[in-house]
């Protein structure tokens, strides 16, 4: 089968972007996605549409998976049936924790399918721009296997060592995320609470040494109120924090405050606003305020 055909499950914000640039890199896209509204900018730039996750998969003897969380891998995967096959090789950007990685990959292993992580660090813009930073992990010769993939999509490809090396990493990277939006939220609700002018504070903080480019960009939507598109959804957030501070607690280790953020997004969630950018954490009754 032509190596140059992908089959892409999951179009979320990054999945599209990561399509869109596999496109661009001269790839044969099938997309497949439970809202099949979502294909439809990918189609008009010569994506194909696959009926099922079972038609993509079978249709392809390479599969990235962009997907929300592991019941939702689980289920995807699943939905592929006898597409799942012995030769296939799975590149796997979803966000998960390292113990499910692991486990996952080795059941696939029994079935002949090589799986590699390939968490991605970055926004929607860089991921349709080719520019994610790739945090891959895997056996090394699995990884390089699928290296035009990995910088297809990314500017950096960092190779990590075994399965759940990614994982781990891009749920520390995530932690931090959570823990500077949910200090910048505090901080910026006591501000205003004292008669500080918000946008002028959010402005001030976002061009600041005690910013970072994260920081920056969230505090600008904070400023303009600006949540959607989620660049990064809160109920994701939400995940990720309870992966990572879930994984610490195995590992020994405390998260008082990271637990509390992950608190403060749960309540966001909770609070209908799931689907809304994680900077909605300053403006959501129940979170930090």
């Amino acid at each position: 089968m032509d190596t140059k055909t992908i089959a892409v499950l999951g179009l979320g914000v990054m999945g599209s972007g990561m399509a869109a640039s596999l496109l661009d890199h001269g790839y044969r896209v099938l997309v497949h996605n439970r809202t099949a509204a979502k294909a439809a900018p990918l189609l008009d730039r010569g994506a194909e549409l696959a009926a099922s996750a079972e038609a993509a998969v079978a249709g392809a003897d390479r599969v990235l998976l962009s997907l929300a969380d592991e019941p939702a891998v689980d289920a995807v995967l699943a939905a592929a049936g006898p597409a799942i096959r012995a030769g296939l090789s799975i590149v796997d950007t979803s966000t998960v924790s390292a113990g499910y990685s692991r486990s996952l990959t080795a059941r696939l292993a029994d079935e002949g399918v090589t799986r590699i992580e390939a968490c991605v660090l970055g926004n929607p813009a860089q991921a349709a721009a080719g520019q994610l930073r790739v945090l891959a992990a895997g056996p090394r010769a699995a990884v390089e296997s699928a290296g035009d993939v990995l910088e297809a999509i990314g500017r950096e490809v960092s190779y990590l060592g075994p399965i759940g090396n990614a994982a781990t990493t891009k749920l520390v990277f995530n932690l931090l995320l959570g823990g500077q939006v949910a200090a910048l939220a505090e901080a910026v609700n006591y501000g205003v609470a004292a008669g500080l002018d918000r946008d002028r504070l959010l402005t001030a903080i976002g061009a600041s040494g005690f910013s970072s480019k994260v920081l920056s960009f969230r505090a600008e939507l904070m400023r303009s109120r600006r949540y959607e598109p989620a660049a990064f959804r809160s109920a994701l957030m939400a995940k990720d924090l309870r992966l990572g501070t879930g994984a610490a607690a195995e590992a020994g280790v405390g998260t008082p405050v990271l637990t509390a953020a992950a608190l403060a997004y749960e309540a966001v969630v909770a609070a209908g606003a799931g689907d809304a950018d994680a900077a909605i954490l300053i403006d959501t009754p129940g979170g930090p305020a």
